[in-house]
C-alpha cells in the first residue's frame, strides 16, 4: 500500500466531512488506506462516519488522547509506505497527495514533507513553511537551542512570491499537514506522548534530522486551510500543554534529563516509540 492518510477528530464532524471528501478524491488513484482517531467528540462525528464514510477505518476513543498520542495510534496500524498526518479543518485539491508522494519519491533523503498552505480567500499561510511560532523560536533562542533550528532563524527574508513558491528544505514539518515515510519512523520512533497537544511536530522534526533525514516544504500544490476552533490562550489547560511542552524539550535534548515525572504529563514507556 502506498499511502496511509490520518485524520485525528475531536468535536469537527462537518470540518472532517469535508476533509475525508476532498482526500478522498486527491487519492483514487493512488492505494491507500483511511484512518480516523476520534478524541471522545460529543457532536454527531462518529455517526456521520459511519453513515457517510463505512470505508473508513474508526478508532474511538473514550476520552480525549492529546495529538501525539492519537496519531500514534493510527501509526501503529498503518500499512502505507507513506504516512499522511492531516488536520480536518484543511481542504485538499485534487493533484496534492499525487504531487507529494512524487516529490518524497525524488528525494528519497526526506523523511517528511509539508506542503504549502492558504486560507479560504487563497492567502499564503507562511507557518505552513515557518512552523515555529515567535513563543516557540524565543524559548528556544533563550535556552541556547536556536542553533539546531538554522532555516528558523535565518535572518534571510525572500521576497513573500519567491518565498511561497520555492521548495525548500525546511527544520520543522507543520502539524496540520505532514507527509512521512514510513521507513523513517522506524529508525526515529513516532511520537512523544508527553507532548500532548502542543510540541509533538517540532520533537518529531527534530529527530528526524538527528538520524540524518531532511523535511521539506513543497510549493507546487497546496491546500486549503480553514479556520480552526477558538484557543482561549490564557486558559490553564492551553497554558500547561503549551508552555509544558517547551519545558520536555529542553528535558529532552538540553538537560539529557528524564521527565516522566512531570506532573499532570503522564508516563511513556520505550515501546511508544517503536514501529513495526
Amino acid at each position: 500500500m502506498k499511502l496511509s492518510i490520518i485524520l485525528i477528530n475531536h468535536n469537527s464532524s462537518m470540518e472532517l466531512g469535508l476533509a475525508l471528501t476532498s482526500l478522498i478524491k486527491a487519492a483514487e488513484n493512488i492505494s491507500h488506506e483511511m484512518i480516523v482517531v476520534d478524541n471522545a467528540s460529543a457532536d454527531l462525528s462518529l455517526e456521520m462516519l459511519a453513515i457517510e464514510f463505512p470505508g473508513v477505518y474508526v478508532i474511538a476513543n473514550r476520552k480525549n488522547e492529546g495529538l501525539a498520542k492519537a496519531n500514534n495510534q493510527a501509526i501503529r496500524m498503518a500499512k502505507g509506505q507513506y504516512i499522511l498526518l492531516i488536520s480536518p479543518e484543511t481542504f485538499s485539491r485534487m493533484d496534492t497527495l499525487e504531487k507529494m508522494i512524487f516529490f518524497m519519491d525524488q528525494h528519497i533523503n526526506a523523511g517528511g514533507l509539508s506542503v504549502r498552505m492558504v486560507d479560504r480567500n487563497g492567502d499564503y499561510l507562511p507557518a505552513s513553511k515557518h512552523s515555529l511560532n515567535g513563543a516557540w523560536a524565543s524559548f528556544l533562542k533563550f535556552i541556547g537551542l536556536s542553533a539546531y533550528f538554522p532555516k528558523s532563524f535565518s535572518m534571510h527574508k525572500a521576497v513573500d512570491w519567491v518565498e511561497e513558491f520555492e521548495n525548500t528544505e525546511i527544520d520543522t514539518l507543520n502539524e496540520n499537514c505532514m507527509l512521512l515515510r514510513r521507513s523513517v519512523l522506524r529508525e526515529t520512533g513516532v511520537f512523544d506522548e508527553r507532548f500532548f497537544c502542543y510540541g509533538h511536530n517540532i520533537d518529531l522534526s527534530y529527530r528526524i534530522r538527528l538520524h540524518g533525514f531532511k523535511n521539506y516544504y513543497y510549493s507546487k500544490t497546496y491546500i486549503i486551510q480553514l479556520p480552526g476552533k477558538y484557543i482561549n490562550k490564557f486558559s490553564w489547560d492551553h497554558i500547561r500543554h503549551f508552555y509544558g511542552a517547551m519545558f520536555i524539550f529542553a528535558a529532552k535534548y538540553l538537560l539529557k534529563l528524564p521527565v516522566l515525572n512531570i506532573k499532570n504529563i503522564g508516563e511513556l514507556q520505550p515501546s511508544s516509540y517503536e514501529i513495526e
